[in-house]
């Protein structure tokens, strides 16, 4: 035991803990309410700049993207080189990416700084959980990973009302621009409070297969949104191709590499595998939820910037009551109980979003779909995070974190590109069933018909232009969203139930869980030689 640790009977911490975690969730909550900022202004954005609806999926999704895609990667950097380090530089580069977002003058380049602002956070983020893993054990790590999970999720949570907020007085860019002061704190907090290490000299980084996790999951994602547009069919199959094949090769890698930037041996370990993808598709279905839900309740239901906003307060109080009895939970009955709780609240949250959410929803039935999401995270995502944690050696910290991380990034950026694509598809092809059953159809020109599908933004800029169908564009339109975002919610359920049985047939029960947890505690890292 080192001199900045404390020792108890339920494990070790550093000193000045508190102060520790606080910094270390401050810099993930960083990259946590940029997820989510521009749910809420995706309306306005859509109609100040032209965008379609592709496009207002890739701006929503683009720091996903950028933050999935590196996290891997960097998370082996900060092994190698030191997790303060990374911390430092991911808080430097928000500041920028941050700064281009809040001025960008189109879609293109917003998309394109909201990936940088991905790629800033894909160099903090995933230190976070490693030093909480470095430097807390036993049960002090579980309340450590907990009080982690739970704000972490509920900043994102937040950020639609802090968009809301701005929007209601500001332009769309001001929600861009919020963090730039939590930033700049976080990145204090990160140089003063952080403990200083000089990284593992020992470590070796797969550099190449960092490259091709860049690239897997760059064109896996990019294929998703661009799958519903028409005449992208050729970019669609050649993304898909360069998935595939860069997943291979990413495979053959990792298998052959001495130190792998990705350990497939420890992650076909069922304390791993299976709390990867249960951390997926529940912080994914939370993400995916919340990119589509913002957008009904201001297309559909009319609320404000900031009543929609609002909407999510629930969800994020529900994390932060919730997380520290899964941790219990956890602790008494094993992951895999807590993970299937977690799955079926988040269940009832979704039938409730496709059963109720129609052209007309109550407050109420709003926010107990809300509410009912965010038990179901806040019981899943501690055991999510706490099994990849626990299955790998000290050594690996980092890429375990990192998976942690990923299930997030990856989870959200899947999701909202799936969900997105279904809902971009159904409202282009109902409000084409629409018009085409019009008694005016015949006077409705292919240029129209393009601009009326092309997104729920560009349909209100057509009614704008056309005041007397105004009242029927918009109902139409308003229609075909709900339409949209039905087929979606009920590809989530079919998704979530499908995750829902890997844990309950894939995990290993309590008894079998402690087994494994105490052996791979005990365990040292050396290569390639590490027991199964």
């Amino acid at each position: 035991m080192t001199s900045t640790e404390v020792q108890s009977d339920e494990g070790t911490a550093p000193d000045r803990a508190p102060l520790v975690l606080g910094a270390l969730i401050l810099v993930a909550g960083v990259a946590n309410i940029n997820l989510a900022v521009a749910n809420v202004a995706l309306p306005d954005i859509g109609k100040d700049l032209d965008a379609s609806s592709t496009q207002l999926n890739l701006i929503a999704v683009g720091y996903s993207l950028g933050l999935a895609a590196s996290v891997l990667y960097f998370g082996a950097l900060g092994d190698r080189y030191g997790r303060k380090r990374m911390l430092v530089y991911g808080m430097l580069l928000s500041l920028p990416a941050s700064l281009v977002a809040g001025f960008a003058p189109n879609a293109d380049v917003l998309f394109g700084a909201r990936v940088v602002g991905g790629i800033a956070a894909g160099l903090a983020f995933p230190t976070t959980l490693a030093m909480i893993t470095a430097l807390w054990t036993g049960a002090k790590r579980t309340r450590a990973i907990a009080a982690w999970s739970a704000l972490g999720a509920a900043l994102s949570a937040s950020g639609p009302l802090m968009s809301g907020a701005l929007l209601e007085v500001f332009s769309w860019h001001s929600v861009f621009l919020v963090t730039l002061p939590l930033a700049v704190v976080a990145l204090a907090g990160a140089w003063f409070l952080v403990p200083r290490d000089g990284g593992d000299e020992r470590a070796t980084v797969d550099n190449l297969g960092g490259i091709l996790s860049i690239v897997l999951v760059g064109a896996t994602v990019l294929a998703l949104n661009f799958a519903p547009v028409p005449g992208d069919g050729t970019a669609v199959l050649v993304l898909a191709g360069v998935a595939v094949v860069a997943t291979v090769v990413f495979v053959i890698r990792q298998l052959r590499v001495r130190v792998p930037l990705f350990d497939l041996r420890v992650a076909s370990r069922r304390t791993f595998w299976v709390a990867a993808v249960g951390g997926i598709i529940v912080f994914g279905t939370l993400m995916g939820t919340m990119f589509i839900g913002q957008q009904y309740l201001q297309n559909v239901l009319g609320y404000s910037t900031l009543a929609s906003g609002a909407m999510i307060i629930p969800a994020a109080a529900a994390m932060v009551v919730v997380a520290p009895q899964s941790a219990k939970l956890v602790e008494s009955k094993g992951s895999r109980l807590t993970l299937l709780t977690g799955y079926v609240f988040i269940v009832a949250g979704l039938v409730t979003m496709l059963t109720t959410w129609k052209d007309s929803a109550s407050l109420w039935v709003v926010l107990s779909a809300y509410l009912l999401v965010g038990i179901g995270v806040g019981f899943a995502g501690t055991p999510a995070s706490h099994s990849l944690t626990g299955s790998v050696p000290i050594e690996r910290a980092g890429m375990a974190s990192s998976m942690s991380d990923l299930q997030r990034d990856l989870g959200g950026a899947i999701m909202q590109s799936l969900l997105g694509a279904i809902l971009t598809a159904g409202y282009a092809k109902a409000l084409s069933a629409s018009i085409a059953a019009s008694p005016h159809a015949n006077e409705v020109t292919s240029q129209t018909e393009s601009a009326l599908t092309k997104s729920f933004s560009s349909a209100e800029v057509m009614a704008e232009r056309y005041p007397q169908y105004a009242d029927q564009i918009i109902s139409a339109a308003q229609q075909a969203f709900v339409d949209g975002d039905a087929r979606a919610y009920a590809a989530a359920i079919v998704v979530v139930v499908a995750g829902a049985l890997v844990v309950f047939f894939g995990y290993p029960k309590r008894a079998d869980e402690r087994v494994a947890m105490k052996r791979y505690a005990a365990e040292r890292y050396k290569g390639s030689e590490l027991p199964r």
